[in-house]
């Protein structure tokens, strides 16, 4: 093939492209010089930017950012990490012609010659703010459905927390009568120490309640299992019918979790009163953990987990039910048991927090749940 055949060929190459470019309409795709100017504009950068070519072309791009990223320097630290890097992405607000703003997802690439001498960059950029508006309501819904899971449970808890109650004032009451009817020092001492107690246990209850339906941002921290689940011991109370006994067993050298403490709390709540309602009126749940570690094995996932197992000895769940059990609304108890979003708040919670959770039972022996959540991994301490 001689040369001018590959000028030809080349041309029309060349042709091709920018027809292929110029025809997409859902992404900006342009060029920019190493200094950061306009040298090509698409049909897409106009739609979604609104300026024209010829209004563009020559421009610095730092055109399209907001004057707070145009004054931290955004549009250079990107420049100059793309020149450096060879690739540089970001996602966030970008400006269109008539002053409005969008959220972007864009995508920086160098572009070298031959001889690796880098001649521009080419930029893509992708309107995104429908879909970052559906996440903050989705994550608007999840807040909500959290709360009201908290709210049936407080209303399964009330029964038990009347009775624990009754029973801490049937202590005040009665110590401070026998105390005004003593004359023994020692005795109305005795008699006054039972009523502190009485009455501290009652602050405690009421302030474990009290934190655990106030209504707070989710938010992910360092979490202790063995105070959680102690703080859960005390909320379920009268809960648990006297039949059932609710052991809980954790290695010795167990790791901290990196969750929401709250949402935790709210799916082992969940998980136990399942577990509750599976065995009836006399059986054992079972909430152990232990430490693991992956590496793909289960979901995809790698590093450190905290496995924690929630079972019981109850009726099981039939196998043709099972593949079911985590869809929204979906449930086997009787009508008005249930609403069906317990399990689907775990399946989230679990997957929300980077872990997983599976489950396995068999009819007439007992369901295990049992949830991977991740380990809490210290910040690494800088060399000074």
């Amino acid at each position: 093939m001689g040369s001018t055949e590959r000028s030809t060929m080349h041309a029309m190459h060349d042709s091709r492209y920018e027809q292929l470019v110029q025809a997409v309409v859902d992404y900006a795709i342009y060029m920019l010089d190493p200094g950061g100017h306009v040298v090509s504009w698409n049909a897409g950068a106009q739609r979604i930017k609104g300026w024209r070519a010829e209004e563009v072309i020559g421009k610095h791009f730092s055109l399209f950012f907001t004057e707070e990223d145009c004054a931290e320097g955004k549009p250079d630290w990107l420049l100059q990490r793309a020149l450096s890097t060879g690739v540089a992405q970001d996602e966030g607000w970008r400006m269109r012609k008539d002053g409005t703003r969008f959220w972007a997802l864009t995508a920086m690439d160098v572009i070298r010659a031959s001889d690796g001498e880098i001649i521009g960059l080419a930029k893509i950029t992708r309107d995104i703010t429908d879909r970052r508006e559906a996440a903050q309501q989705l994550d608007a819904m999840r807040a909500q459905l959290f709360q009201a899971q908290k709210l049936e449970a407080l209303g399964q808890l009330s029964g038990g927390v009347a009775h624990d109650f009754n029973n801490l004032l049937t202590i005040i009451i009665g110590s401070a009568r026998l105390a005004l009817n003593s004359r023994d020092p020692q005795r109305v001492r005795r008699l006054l120490e039972h009523v502190l107690d009485a009455g501290e246990r009652g602050t405690q209850m009421t302030q474990q309640l009290l934190s655990f339906a106030r209504q707070k941002a989710l938010k992910t921290a360092r979490i202790q299992l063995p105070a959680l689940t102690d703080s859960i011991r005390l909320l379920i109370g009268q809960a648990l019918p006297r039949g059932v006994e609710l052991q809980i067993r954790f290695d010795d050298d167990l790791r901290d979790v990196e969750v929401d403490g709250g949402q935790l709390q709210m799916v082992l709540l969940n998980l136990i009163f399942n577990a509750r309602d599976a065995v009836g009126e006399e059986g054992v749940i079972e909430l152990l953990a232990s430490n693991c570690r992956f590496d793909g094995e289960v979901e995809d996932l790698h590093g450190d987990f905290v496995r924690l197992d929630i079972s019981d000895n109850g009726h099981g769940i039939d196998a043709k039910v099972l593949p079911r059990i985590f869809e929204p609304f979906f449930t086997t108890k009787a009508f008005g048991k249930g609403t069906g979003l317990g399990l689907s708040q775990v399946y989230g919670f679990a997957k929300q927090s980077n872990g997983a959770v599976r489950v396995s039972s068999t009819p007439g022996q007992g369901t295990c749940m049992t949830l991977y959540l991740p380990a809490f991994e210290p910040a690494p301490v800088s060399p000074h």
